[in-house]
């Protein structure tokens, strides 16, 4: 039998190189490469309306789909028949069906019962394809398997078996942001270990003392502030620094021969003298110490009462600043409408990004409104724009997150973005958010009363004072003010 002989090579009318053209587009040659790229290029035919791939040419003359020129739908899903998403032979939802219904399916046959929030939100997510190349590449649907399969519990107690890395971690996250699981915070749960550890290397005196004020005030704050939603990595950051600095403090006063019930102001004063830097992470420990009668009520000097903020960003730096961010198209979306907050209301990061979808309206007028506290706050409208095509564009980055209700979701399931994500991408651009903040608070402070402000913008009234003191505004009398001028 003779070996078949090559296709000749064609000049490919979409890429126009040499090559092996085996398939008709619009009447001319195509490349492979060309082909499946135009098999991606779904739009609607103008015969049925339909979302297709126009490769040829109806009565009309017009691209138009296979069905409405009477030729093979070559471009459609064997399954359903639709062309809008290709995966091989079978489009992305179709494949996605039956690969999940695969990874899912308990002993029995069927999907097992506890699994089938994470099926249903497979199937939901905007792109089939990003839940294939999951399925492909990671060992989490491995684990999903065995679990489906009864060889692993569904437990949080069972991921804590597991090593814990990157992909364990977010399978974790997953299931509890589908309700498979319980809710916990993640960051939260490893302090529980992390401490018993530095309990376990202390003396018994030393780590009853720790333990008491760690589990009773630390812990505590902690499990408050989850539940508020204001567990950040930073609090737990500064929580795990405070037990560090009172292990620490409790080993030097072991080391003095005494402890937290014997020692003296005299103690104290010499520890802040040696430990210049270390004595104000104490102060929590002392107060706690004091109020449970561990201590005979030694505290620290009171520090010299807060002053004025200081701004050093100056207004038309300010301004230039919020023209980069409307106008640079190379600066991801999101940072840009986290900036141009913070620029423009002196919003932190941490309250940006902790922001509901639902704190963004779009009224019936078309104008765009923000509510930070209280008080929705108009948009202008090049502002407006950019949180609407955000609005548009959250949440693709992880086909599990829940983009209907954070406004700017975060690669973790059910988790918002972090801080250090925006933070260091404005960094990068020159803007320093913190001083940028104290920017545009120094401007608003000086354009409306301090109470207004305090509403608007969700600050305190003495916060929004101390502002308005700063920009050389006294509004204590602008209602007496205001009243006075609508009567002459």
């Amino acid at each position: 039998m003779s070996p078949r002989e090559p296709r000749p090579l064609t000049v490919c009318a979409h890429c126009g190189q040499q090559k092996q053209c085996s398939r008709l587009i619009l009447g001319k040659p195509v490349c492979g490469t060309c082909q499946l790229r135009f098999a991606r290029t779904a739009t609607t035919c103008p015969g049925c309306g339909g979302i297709k791939v126009l490769a040829f040419y109806d009565d009309h003359g017009r691209p138009a789909c296979a069905t409405c020129t009477g030729n093979k739908p070559r471009y459609a899903c064997v399954r359903c028949g639709r062309e809008d998403s290709p995966f091989g032979r079978r489009c992305g939802p179709c494949m996605l069906e039956q690969r999940a219904a695969d990874l899912l399916t308990d002993p029995s046959g069927r999907i097992h019962p506890q699994l089938q929030p994470v099926f249903d939100t497979l199937m939901a997510g905007p792109r089939p394809q990003t839940t294939l190349y999951w399925f492909n590449r990671s060992t989490g649907p491995g684990i999903l398997r065995a679990m489906a399969q009864g060889e692993i519990e569904i437990t949080h107690a069972a991921f804590e078996a597991m090593a814990s890395n990157k992909t364990v971690n977010y399978l974790r996250d997953f299931l509890v942001a589908v309700g498979v699981l319980p809710p916990f915070h993640a960051e939260l749960e490893r302090v529980t270990p992390w401490l018993n550890d530095i309990l376990a290397g202390l003396p018994k005196d030393q780590a009853d003392v720790l333990g008491r004020f760690a589990r009773w005030h630390v812990l505590r704050r902690l499990r408050h502030q989850e539940q508020a939603g204001t567990a950040t990595h930073g609090a737990i950051s500064g929580a795990r620094a405070t037990i560090v600095a009172t292990a620490r403090f409790l080993t030097w006063l072991a080391a003095h021969d005494t402890n937290i019930t014997t020692a003296t102001q005299a103690d104290l004063e010499q520890y802040a003298v040696e430990y210049r830097g270390r004595a104000p992470m104490v102060v929590a420990f002392l107060a706690w110490a004091g109020r449970t009668g561990l201590s005979s009520g030694i505290k620290l000097p009171t520090p010299a009462q807060q002053g004025q903020p200081e701004v050093t960003l100056a207004d038309q730096d300010r301004w230039a600043q919020i023209e980069l961010l409307l106008r640079d198209d190379t600066i991801r979306l999101y940072v840009r409408v986290a900036g141009l907050f913070t620029l423009l209301f002196a919003q932190p990061l941490a309250r940006i990004t902790r922001m509901r979808a639902d704190q963004v309206t779009v009224n019936d007028d078309g104008h765009v409104t923000v509510t930070f506290d209280t008080v929705p706050i108009e948009l202008p409208k090049s502002l407006a724009l950019l949180v609407l095509a955000h609005l548009a564009r959250r949440g693709q980055a992880s086909y599990a997150s829940s983009p209907d209700y954070w406004l700017f979701p975060g690669g973790i399931p059910g988790r918002h973005l972090v801080t250090e994500n925006i933070r260091g991408q404005l960094v990068q651009r020159g803007i320093q958010p913190s001083t940028a903040r104290m920017a545009a608070m120094f401007h608003l402070a000086s354009e409306m009363p301090s109470a207004v402000l305090a509403d608007i913008l969700g600050r305190s009234p003495s916060n929004a004072g101390r502002w308005a003191a700063l920009s050389a505004h006294d509004w204590s009398q602008y209602t007496a003010q205001r009243a006075a001028s609508l009567t002459e």
